[in-house]
C-alpha cells in the first residue's frame, strides 16, 4: 500500500511514521534513492547485507538506540528507481511464542496435577475394590462356598461382574448341596433294600431251606436288586437330562396327538385298576410345540403312572392338551390322595416320599425326572388340587409350552409310540 503511493506522499508518510499506525505491523520502514542513500524512514543507512530482491531476507541488524536482533526484511523498487525497505523484528514472534509456551505450561501444570490426582484416586479406589474381590475369592477357594464377592450399588462393570460371579456361586453352592443331599439320599435308599437282601441271604445260608423257600429268597433278593438298579438308572437319567445335550433331538410335534396316544396306551392299565382314563384335549387345529417327543412321552408316562398308583378304585384320571393364549397347556389330573400344599415343592426333589405314599413301591425320583425334562424344555410344573375339601382332593399337574409358530404342519406327530413303553 505504501509502495503504491506517490513518492512525495511516501516521504511524508515516512517522516510522520512515529505517530502513525504502521508500527503496529512493521518495526521499520525506510526509503532510499537509487544509489541506496537515505531519504526518509527508520533506517539512517542501508542495512549491511541487504539485497534488492522480491524474497524475504533474514538479517541480524541493530537499529539506532536498539539492541541487535534478527529482522525479516522485504525490499520494493519504485517506478522512480527508489527503494522501499520494510522490516519486522522476530522479537514479536519470539515473544508470542514465549507467551504461548508460558500459557501452556501454566495451564497444563494444574491440568496435569488434577488429572494425576483423579487418576491416583480412581486407581486406588479400583485397586482397593479388586483387593476386596481377591480376598473374597481366596476365602471361597479355601472352601467357604457361602462367601460372596462384595457388590455395591454403583452398577459399573466391576459391580456387574461381581454380581454375575455371585449368581454363579449361588448356583454352584446349590449344586454342591444337591450333590451332597443326593449322595446321602442314595446311601439311605440303597441301604434299605441291600440290608433286607443281606438278611434274607444270611437266613437262607444259616438255616435249612427247601428248594421252594430258596427260590422265594432268591426272587425277593432279585426284586431288591431291581429296586437298586432302578434307582441308579433314574439318577443317571436325570444327570443326562440336566446336561442339556438332548436339545439336539427337538422337533415340531402335535401335543394333542401325543396325549391321545398315551391315553390309548394307558387306558387298559387304568381299567385293570378300576379307574377311568379320559382324554379331554381340545379338538380342531393342531397344537404344535418344539420338543423331544420321547422325553415328553416319558413325562406323561411318569405322571400317568403316579395317577394310577395313588388313585383309589372307582376314581378317574384326565389328560388334556389345549391352547391358552399363545401357550399350549398339558394337564394331567386325578381324583387320588393328592399332594398337600406344604409338600408340593418338596415332591419334585429327589427321593422325597410323602407319608401317604411310603407304603407304595417307588424310588421317589419320578417327579425329579419330570422336572429335569421340563427344565430342558424351558417350562415349569404347577401342582394344585383337583377338588378341595374332600377325602381324596386329587392332584393336577399342569405344564405350559410356547406354541411353535410354523406354517408347515406335515412334520407334526404321526409316529407310533416307542416299543419300550
Amino acid at each position: 500500500m505504501i509502495a503504491q503511493r506517490p513518492e512525495l506522499t511516501i516521504v511524508q508518510v515516512l517522516e510522520g511514521i512515529n505517530g502513525s499506525k504502521i508500527h503496529l505491523t512493521l518495526d521499520g520502514v525506510g526509503l532510499f534513492d537509487r544509489d541506496l542513500s537515505y531519504i526518509a524512514g527508520d533506517f539512517p543507512s542501508w542495512p549491511d547485507g541487504l539485497r534488492i530482491e522480491d524474497d524475504v531476507q533474514q538479517l541480524n541488524y541493530a537499529p539506532p538506540l536498539r539492541p541487535r536482533y534478527n529482522y525479516l526484511f522485504l525490499t520494493a523498487r519504485l517506478p522512480s528507481r527508489h527503494v522501499l525497505v520494510f522490516a519486522i523484528s522476530q522479537r514479536r514472534l519470539d515473544s508470542l511464542r514465549n507467551s504461548l509456551l508460558h500459557t501452556m505450561v501454566y495451564s497444563l501444570l494444574p491440568l496435569i496435577a488434577f488429572a494425576l490426582s483423579v487418576g491416583i484416586y480412581l486407581s486406588h479406589r479400583t485397586l482397593s475394590r479388586v483387593g476386596g474381590l481377591n480376598e473374597a475369592i481366596e476365602r471361597i477357594m479355601e472352601g467357604d462356598l457361602s462367601g460372596r464377592l462384595p457388590a455395591g450399588r454403583s452398577r459399573d462393570d466391576l459391580e456387574r461382574l461381581a454380581g454375575s460371579v455371585n449368581r454363579m456361586l449361588d448356583r454352584i453352592e446349590y449344586l454342591m448341596v444337591e450333590i451332597r443331599n443326593v449322595g446321602n439320599d442314595i446311601a439311605h435308599d440303597l441301604r434299605t433294600p441291600l440290608s433286607r437282601m443281606r438278611v434274607r441271604l444270611e437266613r437262607a445260608l444259616n438255616g435249612e431251606r427247601n428248594a421252594a423257600e430258596l427260590h422265594e429268597v432268591i426272587e425277593k433278593a432279585t426284586q431288591d436288586l431291581d429296586q437298586c438298579f432302578s434307582t441308579i438308572t433314574a439318577i443317571l437319567r436325570i444327570a443326562e437330562l440336566e446336561d442339556g445335550r438332548r436339545k439336539a433331538g427337538f422337533a415340531t410335534h402335535d401335543l394333542r396327538i401325543i396325549v391321545a396316544d398315551m391315553v390309548e396306551l394307558y387306558e387298559p392299565i387304568a381299567e385293570t385298576h378300576q379307574l377311568t382314563l379320559i382324554d379331554k384335549s381340545s379338538r380342531g387345529d393342531p397344537l404344535p410345540i418344539n420338543c423331544d417327543r420321547d422325553l415328553l412321552i416319558e413325562v406323561m408316562a411318569n405322571l400317568l403312572d403316579n395317577a394310577i398308583k395313588f388313585t383309589p378304585a372307582g376314581g378317574h384320571i384326565e389328560a388334556a392338551a389345549y391352547r391358552e393364549g399363545n401357550q399350549i397347556v398339558l394337564r394331567i389330573a386325578d381324583t387320588g390322595i393328592g399332594i398337600p400344599e406344604s409338600e408340593r415343592k418338596a415332591v419334585i426333589g429327589r427321593f422325597y416320599r410323602s407319608d401317604k405314599s411310603r407304603h407304595i413301591p417307588g424310588s421317589g425320583l419320578g417327579l425329579s425326572l419330570v422336572m429335569a425334562i421340563l427344565r430342558l424344555h424351558g417350562t415349569a410344573l404347577e401342582i394344585s388340587s383337583y377338588r378341595e375339601g374332600t377325602a381324596n382332593p386329587g392332584a393336577v399337574f399342569q405344564m405350559s409350552f410356547t406354541m411353535h409358530q410354523e406354517e408347515e404342519t406335515d412334520s407334526l406327530l404321526t409316529e407310533p409310540l416307542p416299543e419300550t413303553l
